[in-house]
């Protein structure tokens, strides 16, 4: 069973909100923010909505095991030139850890940071000492390091620099992977060889490591280093690269998120306001492309409003 879902909201009842969208979408896993993930506001748990979504979880099916917390984009663990800055980014971790605590979620994916201005191995160095602080207190809520698309100084970009880590982590077993397909496709990964590219994150790391895979097609040509998502068989990866990835019978038992772009009213509309999450879970399940996939959503979506 293809382990299929999205990035929903948390702004609306918390995760009973996320656990109601998706479910909308079909979905038997997702992924959330508990907060913007642009900035560091947090509002406090409700535990009547978390009850609440745990039941609904349960009533569709949902293994709360499967479930998905992304750390906000501000947090940079990798540059401590500005230290206030540096020790805030630990501590707030922390605080996300002891949020997917109280939920019950053991899955927090993170950015790994980025240089800014020092030297790459100072910084790997400085998110491997900040991940062991972080780590000192946490039992159960495995950090899931991102691969980076290698966006201006970002680490995190290839199996090497994922290993540093990872080897300097105290805490084997609270340390993981998340994959991103437009990530390695930018960063230089060729997704038409992605079984290769298991194969050597297996000798290297060991695909136990891997929790949660990102499932997004890419704007960008393969090694661009830009980071642009785009719909499933509309980007440079294409449907069956995507499709052969993400049904690898190693990887069957891993969570799949997609992160792909709203669409608008049309190609060039800047509004963005359709999902196409829903559709593009059908698509994936059924292993068939849909030509019409941009105008299906539109059309689903104008017709509920």
């Amino acid at each position: 069973m293809l382990l299929i879902g999205s990035h929903v909201s948390f702004a609306n009842k918390q995760m009973l909100g996320s656990v109601e969208e998706a479910v909308s979408y079909g979905a038997n896993t997702f992924m959330f923010y508990t907060g913007a993930p642009q900035n560091t506001v947090r509002n406090p748990l409700n535990d009547n909505f978390t009850k609440e979504a745990k039941k609904l979880m349960k009533d569709n099916n949902i293994d709360i095991n499967n479930v998905v917390c992304h750390a906000a984009y501000i947090i940079n663990l990798a540059n401590n030139k500005e230290l206030e800055k540096y020790k805030f980014s630990i501590e707030f971790l922390k605080d996300e850890i002891k949020r997917c605590h109280t939920l019950g979620i053991t899955k927090l994916v993170i950015h790994p940071g980025s240089a800014v201005g020092i030297d790459r191995s100072e910084a790997l160095k400085n998110i491997i000492y900040a991940i062991n602080i972080i780590l000192e207190d946490d039992e159960d809520v495995v950090i899931l390091l991102e691969t980076m698309a290698g966006k201006g100084t970002e680490l995190g970009i290839n199996i090497d620099e994922i290993e540093t880590i990872i080897n300097g982590v105290n805490k084997k077993d609270l340390i993981g992977l998340c994959l991103d397909t437009c990530h390695l496709n930018d960063s230089g990964v060729d997704i038409a060889k992605f079984s290769e590219y298991l194969d050597d994150l297996d000798k290297r790391i060991g695909l136990d490591k891997v929790k949660v895979i990102h499932v997004n097609d890419s704007k960008n040509e393969i090694g661009s280093h830009k980071d642009r998502h785009e719909i499933i068989g509309y980007g440079t990866i294409g449907f069956d690269n995507i499709i052969n990835a993400i049904y690898d019978e190693r990887l069957v038992s891993i969570p799949k998120i997609l992160e792909t772009p709203y669409i608008g009213d049309d190609d060039n509309d800047k509004m963005r306001i359709y999902p196409p999450y829903k559709f593009e879970i059908e698509m994936l399940r059924s292993k068939n492309f849909n030509q019409n996939l941009k105008e299906d959503i539109r059309n689903y979506y104008k017709k509920s409003i």
